[in-house]
């Protein structure tokens, strides 16, 4: 990993990580996921036109990582909902490079060297004992803890996909502008088939930071699918997870 590779990663960590604050601020979860998610659709809709069109090997990765995606907001606004963010942010973030490391030393034939298997495996001890340091005379949550694993089995899984299907783009600006087209609509539907009318009057008061969330969101991973091109899969997440300090 070059001084650039690892430079965009951490500067996607901290968009990351304030993106995810910024989503943790709106009480109501689901409004701020929806302008979260339905701002990336108004950005990957106004980006797709002057960017390369990911080639035709991209796509099943980018459906199926679409339909990850998600998973993965829903299992995140479970985890916040449940549990304490300090400690549900941490437990997700920090067991994903775990998983990517074998994920990606199967499916991407990575195998990380002494060096790179010794950073992922602070990085991973690190962010679990954050979370486990805030257990510390309390009584597990166990409802919550099974949401924060599950959000980042999600997230190891969507590393892994992006990963390859970004190098078989051979555009990361048109992959990540055509990933968020496609993942980005389903949150704010579901939204309004619950509330019907109600939707405008409900993310009024969140239009501005909702924007902002999106607008950070869509830089922190555009960084990361350029870095996944540049460099193995696992050590970039686990760099990448440094977001979590940034919180």
């Amino acid at each position: 990993m070059t001084p650039l590779v690892a430079s965009a990663v951490l500067l996607a960590a901290v968009a990351h990580a304030s993106w995810n604050a910024i989503a943790h601020r709106i009480t109501d979860k689901l409004v701020g996921f929806t302008l979260i998610s339905g701002g990336g659709v108004l950005i990957g809709l106004a980006l797709a036109p002057f960017v390369a069109f990911p080639a035709g090997a991209a796509w099943p990765y980018l459906l199926v990582s679409g339909c990850v995606h998600i998973v993965y907001y829903a299992l995140l606004m479970t985890s916040f909902r449940l549990g304490d963010f300090g400690q549900a942010y941490p437990l997700a973030r920090g067991t994903a490079p775990l998983v990517v490391t074998v994920l990606a030393a199967v499916f991407a034939h990575e195998v990380p060297d002494g060096w790179a298997a010794a950073g992922i495996a602070v990085s991973c001890v690190g962010l679990t004992g954050v979370s486990l340091w805030g257990l510390r005379g309390h009584r597990p949550d166990w409802a919550a803890i099974g949401a924060a694993l599950a959000t980042g089995l999600t997230i190891a899984a969507y590393t892994v996909i992006d990963g390859i299907g970004v190098r078989a783009a051979h555009s990361p600006l048109g992959y990540i502008a055509w990933l968020m087209a496609i993942q980005g609509a389903v949150i704010p539907a579901y939204l309004y088939a619950r509330v019907r009318g109600g939707i405008v009057r409900l993310v009024r008061p969140y239009v501005s930071i909702g924007l902002l969330g999106s607008v950070l969101s869509v830089a922190a991973y555009a960084l990361v699918l350029w870095a996944q091109t540049r460099a193995e899969l696992a050590p970039v997440a686990a760099l990448r997870e440094s977001s979590v300090n940034s919180c």
